[in-house]
């Protein structure tokens, strides 16, 4: 073997080194890139799940006070389920007014900056609860609409 081929080889070796490490830092590269995107999709699925769930708590909420309308129906009837958006808890002692004061709270503590109503009109019941779902990313007030028949 000649000293000319041995010197070629050894240069040949040097350059091949230099950029194997360079496709390591692009490879690197997209790596990070990928990983960020991953961390941008769970971020948003994170985000899209509490909304999801305040929702499902809204709707739980919803059909609670038609239910405790159906254990109280005449009471009901007569209107004294009746409770507006911005309303105060009712205070008495009634079987109605317990119900609406612990429902009220329920949806107070567990849903953000929630407000509710009910009102029943002629056998038919409709029920809003409003919370702030601005975290999600969209609008900041949600509502869920519930109707039904006592």
């Amino acid at each position: 073997m000649s000293m000319q081929t041995f010197i070629t080889g050894s240069t040949a070796h040097r350059e091949a080194r230099g950029f194997t490490l360079l496709e390591v830092l692009i490879a690197v590269v997209i790596l990070s890139i990928g990983l960020l995107g991953l961390a941008g999709l769970q971020a948003t699925g994170l985000k899209n799940n509490h909304s999801a769930y305040l929702r499902s708590q809204a709707t739980t909420y919803a059909y609670d006070i038609i239910d405790r309308m159906r254990a109280n129906r005449q009471t009901a009837l007569a209107g004294n389920y009746n409770i507006a958006l911005g309303a105060a808890a009712p205070t008495g002692t009634s079987i109605a007014e317990a119900d609406l004061a612990n429902w009220r709270n329920l949806i107070t503590n567990n849903l953000p900056a929630a407000d509710s109503s009910a009102n029943v009109n002629g056998g038919r019941v409709t029920v809003v609860v409003q919370w702030d779902d601005s975290r999600a990313g969209g609008s900041a007030t949600q509502s869920i609409t519930v109707e039904s028949e006592l």
